[in-house]
């Protein structure tokens, strides 16, 4: 009966934001509360499982998620993205433009939420093909394929964030990890894989006119890159002093206070408050409109990562992880290839992937406390199975068709097989690591 109220509740959630085009928040309130009924939850015990699920999951989530934002708006605005882009393409040339474009997209994706970069960065794409007279999908599937593994893979990005919270991972070891499976899925699905698309022609009707700011109102290439990564700096430094402090307490506790993911955060916005800001010319009150306005774009993310956690305290408060985990158990699949599956079936069935990302873990978390499994390879065999083939009913499908004026089965053979090939390659990755660090 379990299983068959988690099918139930999991199709109902694909019908409604697939077909009657529900919003997704309001679509998980409702499927969490059809399955607390349908599983017998006690009226009251539902509303303290909603609370707590909503409370949990962005308790510990939310500073690093808007912090984030703002941080990538910022790096946008300021012209750093420009700046990295820019050196990128002169440094490289043109017989190397696409690993310029990978390269690019690989350091501003850290920061950056992919349809964020997506936007901020397509018009260099412009930029690029029609100064080398290169056509549009060549130059920019290299530099779509580092956004989508930086926001699928690593956190701060929502769902690999989420994810670890969930999992209760190591959030220094998600980053090693996921930059050890994600370096060569970028190559391989980005450079590689563009070399096979070099005849593919388009006719984009979108008159892409690319706003550069001028050269000497942008910021330096060391403060663009420092500014952009010093989060992943901190993180990292601070990890390293710890592993390498003995027996002083005192200085471990530093580092790891400072080392803190929402901790880190919080220094790197002060510092690139003064550095892409104020020290470029912008006024303190300008700084805080550009944040202000971070803040409205991911709000909608922030309640669709917490929804998704109601639904995971549901199971978890009615009693039916336990059963669920005991069904999975008996399919007798590697935990981290049956994480993927999901993920991918419910990529396909959503579109999203961070919904998919994030229904995947309430479905495998029953499993994990039974099962021993690696929870920072989880986040990233989640995250890669969430990646699985964008189609139709996924909006970045739309908007790489569009932008690049291709036909669908262009599409089909460009930007599907892109992420196909970043979802495939990043579980063999995670596969391989998991026999090692094992």
């Amino acid at each position: 009966m379990v299983i068959l109220t988690l099918i139930l509740c999991i199709v109902t959630l694909i019908l409604l934001v697939t077909w009657a085009r529900l919003n997704v928040f309001l679509t998980f309130l409702v499927i969490s509360i059809m399955a607390a009924l349908l599983l017998g939850m006690p009226l009251p015990h539902i509303v303290q499982s909603v609370n707590k699920g909503l409370g949990d999951m962005l308790g510990s989530l939310v500073i690093i998620i808007v912090l984030g934002s703002m941080l990538g708006k910022l790096v946008g605005i300021s012209g750093a993205a420009q700046k990295i882009a820019t050196s990128m393409r002169n440094a490289f040339g043109e017989k190397y433009i696409t690993w310029a474009m990978c390269a690019t997209g690989f350091i501003v994706g850290i920061p950056l939420y992919y349809n964020v970069g997506f936007f901020l960065l397509i018009p260099i794409i412009f930029s690029v093909a029609n100064r080398y007279k290169l056509p549009l999908v060549y130059v920019g599937i290299p530099m779509l394929a580092s956004l989508s593994v930086m926001h699928g893979f690593l956190p701060p990005h929502p769902s690999p964030m989420a994810l670890t919270t969930q999992f209760h991972a190591d959030i220094s070891k998600v980053f090693g990890y996921g930059f050890i499976v994600a370096i060569p899925t970028i190559i391989i699905a980005g450079p590689l894989f563009a070399r096979f698309l070099r005849n593919m022609s388009s006719q984009s009707i979108i008159a892409m006119s690319v706003q550069e700011m001028p050269e000497d109102k942008l910021p330096g290439l060391t403060n663009s890159i420092l500014s952009s990564l010093l989060p992943v700096i901190i993180i990292g430094l601070s990890t390293v002093v710890i592993r390498f402090a003995g027996d002083n307490a005192q200085l471990k506790n530093i580092a790891a206070f400072l080392g803190d993911p929402s901790m880190a955060m919080m220094e790197t916005i002060a510092i690139a408050t003064y550095t892409l800001g104020i020290r470029m010319g912008m006024k303190l009150n300008e700084v805080m409109n550009v944040y202000a306005d971070a803040v409205k774009e991911v709000a909608m993310i922030l309640l669709i990562i917490g929804s998704a956690g109601i639904l995971k305290q549901i199971f978890l408060d009615s009693g039916a992880s336990g059963q669920i985990a005991t069904t999975l158990q008996g399919l007798n699949l590697p935990p981290l290839l049956l994480g993927w599956i999901i993920a991918a079936v419910l990529r396909l069935c959503l579109g999203s992937a961070t919904v998919a990302g994030l229904t995947a873990a309430g479905i495998i978390y029953p499993l994990m406390q039974h099962v021993p499994v690696d929870p920072n390879l989880m986040v990233l065999s989640i995250g890669a199975g969430s990646l699985f083939c964008s189609h139709v009913n996924d909006t970045s499908f739309w908007v790489t068709k569009e932008y690049f004026g291709l036909s669908m089965k262009n599409t089909f053979l460009s930007w599907s097989l892109m992420e196909t090939l970043v979802s495939v390659i990043g579980l063999g990755g995670v596969l391989i690591l998991n026999t090692i660090v094992r």
